[in-house]
């Protein structure tokens, strides 16, 4: 049976001087990191190697991924079918942006 998982990259803060990632985020503070928060059928280490090389990658993720935080997503998974990840990448995305975080997530 295929399994998901939700996933949560920390970005390089330099990724908020993009005005469509400031747009997304008018609370972010300064200073509280920004991530890139996705949903996959791969693992997190497989899908995170896969963004920096570039396959089905997010731009932010791609260039300005630089680990995973499993301490902000690995309660989650995995997870038993691709609605219920996506619902958890959407929660998971908006809990950390209400944290103050810059997030990016689809």
């Amino acid at each position: 049976m295929k399994k998901y998982y939700v996933y949560v990259i920390e970005l390089d803060e330099k990724v908020a001087t993009y005005n469509k990632f400031r747009k997304r985020n008018p609370k972010y503070i300064k200073g509280n990191g920004c991530v890139y928060v996705g949903q996959s059928s791969r693992v997190p280490k497989l899908r995170f190697e896969q963004h920096k090389e570039g396959y089905k990658s997010n731009k932010y993720a791609k260039i300005y991924g630089v680990r995973l935080r499993p301490d902000l997503y690995e309660k989650y998974n995995p997870i038993p079918t691709r609605k219920d990840a996506e619902n958890i990448e959407e929660m998971l995305g908006k809990s950390l942006r209400k944290r103050g975080l810059g997030v990016w997530y689809n």
